[in-house]
């Protein structure tokens, strides 16, 4: 099996390539180098349709895996075909990064900043060691969230009885 191919890096190195060839002054070339991606695009998109299609008439859930498969997952969504909608697509991302203990406080779908709280009051370890792990699994499983912010739930007070 390869390595390792993130579909972030993927992403930015396919803009990066058409940045230089629109930048080279031979607009042919670069028009040419979108119309395949595009075609591209299109043919791998009807594939992974297909593939769904039949998974989903596969007995039992074959389909499950996939779907907790960053890959997978992160071409899914940018064919537009990822059967979760956006909120379970999420949880799935932040379930896979186990040692953050947080919960979605809101999304802005304006602005596509998700705003996280630490769930239970406690510090939830989020160096930027933290912050960038989250984001990572975002990226894969939801990239519409453009910005991820931070809050801490407000600690509890606890109210004794006064004793004599």
């Amino acid at each position: 099996m390869s390595a390792a191919v993130s579909a972030e890096q993927t992403g930015r190195r396919v803009e990066e390539v058409l940045d230089r060839l629109a930048a080279s002054g031979e607009p042919a070339a670069a028009a040419a180098a979108e119309e395949l991606v595009r075609s591209l695009m299109d043919f791998y998109g009807s594939g992974l349709a297909r593939i769904l299609h039949l998974l989903s008439a596969a007995p039992g859930e074959p389909a499950a895996d996939l779907l907790g498969d960053e890959l997978v997952a992160s071409l899914l969504v940018l064919h537009d075909l990822h059967p979760e909608d956006r909120d379970t697509r999420i949880a799935r991302a932040l379930d896979g990064v186990r040692d953050q203990d947080l919960e979605v406080a809101g999304f802005d779908e304006d602005s596509g900043t998700l705003t996280l709280r630490t769930a239970g009051g406690g510090g939830c370890g989020c160096g930027s060691g933290g912050q960038e792990a989250v984001e990572a699994a975002l990226a894969c499983f939801a990239p519409e969230v453009r910005t991820v912010e931070l809050q801490q739930a407000p600690a509890l007070l606890q109210i004794g009885t006064k004793t004599r």
